[in-house]
């Protein structure tokens, strides 16, 4: 059995089966999810599970790079974009149009996890990252300024731990 970290096995699937720079999509209840599409359906009634709880338990066993959510939450929901915040510290976000997610996006990804919340524009793009402790841990490579800047916002935000111990 696993010790700690998500029991569910679809989801331990989808997240190990990301390469770098891969999409997945957390979103809410009411996202219309295309009908070919690598999905996990947690709903189970509304709030259950949260978004909020999802995306906590992706990013304590996933490594994220970037985050793509709706330029609407910026302006109409400031309660998800705090969330988002506090979760991903060290992450770097991108706004888009929520059109855009709906139209391009859904169908970009890799897989969809729908949880139950109703949060308003609370679809949440996650791009898949990689360990840069473990990928420059060999002295003799050069570390790009990208990968510098990465592990500044890591350290910055307190996650150091989180990552490759070497």
């Amino acid at each position: 059995m696993i010790r700690k970290g998500i029991l569910n096995i679809e989801i331990n699937r989808i997240l190990s089966s990301l390469g770098h720079g891969q999409l997945l999509l957390v979103c809410d209840a009411g996202f219309p999810i295309p009908i070919n599409a690598d999905y996990v359906d947690l709903s189970l009634t509304k709030g259950i599970p949260s978004l909020n709880t999802v995306l906590k338990a992706i990013n304590d066993v996933f490594i994220t790079e970037k985050l793509i959510f709706a330029e609407e939450v910026l302006k109409n929901n400031l309660p998800l974009y705090n969330d988002l915040k506090n979760i991903f510290p060290e992450v770097e976000f991108e706004t888009i149009p929520h059109e855009r997610i709906l139209s391009v996006y859904s169908n970009a990804v890799k897989s969809i996890i729908r949880t139950g919340d109703y949060n308003p524009w609370g679809n949440i793009i996650l791009q898949s990252g990689t360990d840069p402790y473990a990928w420059f841990e060999n002295k003799e490579l050069t570390m790009t300024d990208f990968y510098k800047k990465r592990i500044e916002k890591i350290e910055k935000a307190g996650k150091r731990d989180m990552f490759y111990k070497g």
